[in-house]
């Protein structure tokens, strides 16, 4: 769960455009393949995992929708985890809006259901970035937002402090619900990641610690 709306209109926004202006359009595509897929301080899928991600940008208005999704290499208890997100993001100036539908398929479960039982979360966001300083606060607003996941609530703030001979760092303090991003009852907001990063070309090592859970990691990524 990168993430923030993955838009249920991606393929409509996609060919909307036409002649000059669609030409113009931004579209990326990607894929990361991380060691360990840890989000918001919590392992997912216990395996070393393929990330893909594919965006496309609007030439006039900046909007951005996308897609993004985890696959496990190997399964955990007889599974294999999936995941697959679609957002929309609004930039205006350093501050940016975002829907994301978090998406876990299950064997039973069908895309697009928003019920209170369903596999799909939404969640609103905003992120502020300028210079070294980013900041995202969060929070569930419909699909499977009962329980634990109600109105859960994430926030997180990010600083890079270092960027010299093609090598930066960045550490990231995260606080969230407790039930939902930790390991404890009640909706309690606490600390729930800490971490520091190093990236150099296209390669990142972070150290991850969550200390509701107490629980470390150390996870290597490469994009491609």
């Amino acid at each position: 769960m990168k993430k923030t709306a993955k838009l249920l209109t991606l393929a409509v926004a996609i060919f909307a455009g036409s002649g000059t202006a669609a030409e113009a359009a931004d579209f990326k595509a990607g894929a990361d393949v991380v060691s360990s897929y840890v989000w918001r301080g919590g392992e997912l899928g216990n395996s070393p995992a393929i990330q893909p991600a594919l965006s496309y940008t609007c030439p006039k208005t900046g909007l951005i929708i996308g897609g993004w999704g985890s696959y496990a290499i190997s399964q955990d208890a007889g599974s294999r985890y999936k995941e697959v997100d679609l957002f929309a993001t609004i930039p205006v100036g350093p501050v940016s809006f975002t829907v994301t539908d978090y998406y876990v398929p299950t064997a039973t479960s069908r895309s697009f259901d928003f019920t209170n039982d369903g596999p799909n979360i939404v969640e609103l966001s905003v992120a502020y970035a300028k210079e070294n300083l980013s900041l995202l606060a969060a929070i569930n607003v419909a699909g499977n937002n009962i329980g634990a996941n109600k109105n859960a609530k994430y926030c997180e703030a990010g600083y890079k402090f270092y960027d010299k001979d093609g090598y930066t760092a960045k550490g990231v303090v995260g606080l969230g619900d407790e039930d939902v991003y930790g390991d404890k009852l009640g909706n309690n907001i606490a600390v729930v990641n800490t971490g520091v990063s190093v990236s150099h070309d296209r390669y990142t090592a972070s150290y991850i610690y969550n200390p509701d859970t107490e629980v470390s990691h150390l996870v290597f990524m490469a994009s491609f």
